[in-house]
């Protein structure tokens, strides 16, 4: 059995916590909070009795085998390197950290202690991804040379600590364009990246003022708090002579919301977002195939229980995990490059 404690019991908790519960292989057996009254609640719904309101006095019981850090961006590198200290195995929310400084250090720690370091790039774990991930390894698409990625909220600022920059590290891209950024490399096989171009806007604000629509807020949702972007865009060129153009918006003047992931390459093209399509050409015809699954689009819940499964077989049976620690710090690179580029208007070179 792999006794598991969970810091940090926000909205992003959950999707940690039951599939911990429903593991046959797992026990759930602490959980942290500063929240004291939500610590409690969500001792009383989950049945755990070792409750703390510090880290550090989760990490010091010696019955913990490994925990799930859900904390606010700016604490999961102190968390990450002290838990591993500890002795305990990790699986750290995305993005690894908020600076590539941050990032390496938890890179020697993970290597120092030999324990798993598991970052958590959920979309590396769903069932559409699984699978395309398949075709691409058998040569299908062939060599990608291009992906272009976007998530464009029209109203979708969360508030609360994503709109605090001292807290989250920076606003769309931080919480979104992490994922857009890490499922494109990682499906275009991480080539290292050389330089990227970007831009950040913060033009709009929280919108407050919008009536009649609804969206999801942060616990700690305030809406006069706000110093984070609401856009960024940027181009992204590797080593291997490939790109990648990816936009992400917590608000934007936009007709609707669009989500989409597309990978080309000289034998195919595909897209995972909305939905699974691989495209090819046979014949002398272009062929747009749709595969026959029961998720074609991303499974968010679903995605979570296969990336806790994956930790825990990590843990357990000494998997190499999908997402180690090394590709935490190349995404944060990028990510961090974005940020310099925006601010300086220069292209940065890694």
């Amino acid at each position: 059995m792999l006794k598991v404690g969970v810091i940090g019991g926000g909205s992003i908790s959950q999707f940690h916590i039951t599939p911990y519960i429903l593991h046959k292989q797992v026990e759930l057996i602490a959980l942290c909070d500063q929240n004291e009254q939500r610590l409690t609640e969500c001792g009383h719904q989950y049945g755990v009795t070792h409750l703390y309101s510090n880290y550090k006095e989760l990490l010091a019981n010696k019955d913990v085998d490994a925990v799930s850090i859900c904390t606010w961006n700016n604490t999961h590198a102190e968390i990450a390197i002290a838990a591993m200290e500890a002795g305990k195995h990790v699986l750290v929310e995305k993005p690894l950290c908020m600076t590539v400084e941050e990032a390496l250090a938890v890179e020697a720690a993970a290597e120092k202690s030999g324990k798993v370091l598991l970052v958590g790039f959920v979309r590396r774990h769903g069932d559409n991804t699984n699978l395309l991930k398949e075709f691409i390894d058998q040569d299908y698409l062939g060599e990608i040379y291009y992906a272009k990625a976007s998530c464009l909220r029209r109203l979708g600022n969360p508030g609360g600590w994503f709109s605090d920059k001292s807290k989250s590290g920076g606003g769309a891209l931080m919480d979104l364009g992490v994922h857009m950024i890490d499922i494109c490399w990682y499906m275009m096989g991480k080539p290292r990246p050389i330089s990227v171009s970007g831009n950040t806007y913060s033009k709009l604000g929280n919108r407050s003022n919008i009536k009649n629509l609804s969206f999801y807020k942060a616990a700690d949702y305030d809406s006069s708090l706000n110093n984070v972007e609401d856009l960024a865009n940027a181009l992204i060129r590797f080593e291997n002579g490939a790109s990648l153009a990816v936009d992400v918006s917590f608000t934007l003047q936009a007709k609707e919301d669009q989500l989409s992931v597309k990978l080309y390459g000289n034998k195919g093209g595909a897209e995972i977002e909305p939905e699974l399509v691989i495209v090819t050409e046979q014949n002398d015809t272009i062929l747009n195939i749709l595969p026959q699954v029961d998720n074609k689009s991303f499974d968010f819940a679903g995605s979570f229980t296969n990336e806790i499964n994956h930790f825990v077989e990590c843990c357990l049976e000494g998997k190499s995990p999908v997402a180690p620690v090394e590709d935490g710090v190349e995404v944060m690179k990028m990510l961090n490059a974005i940020y310099e580029s925006a601010q300086t208007g220069k292209e940065v070179y890694l």
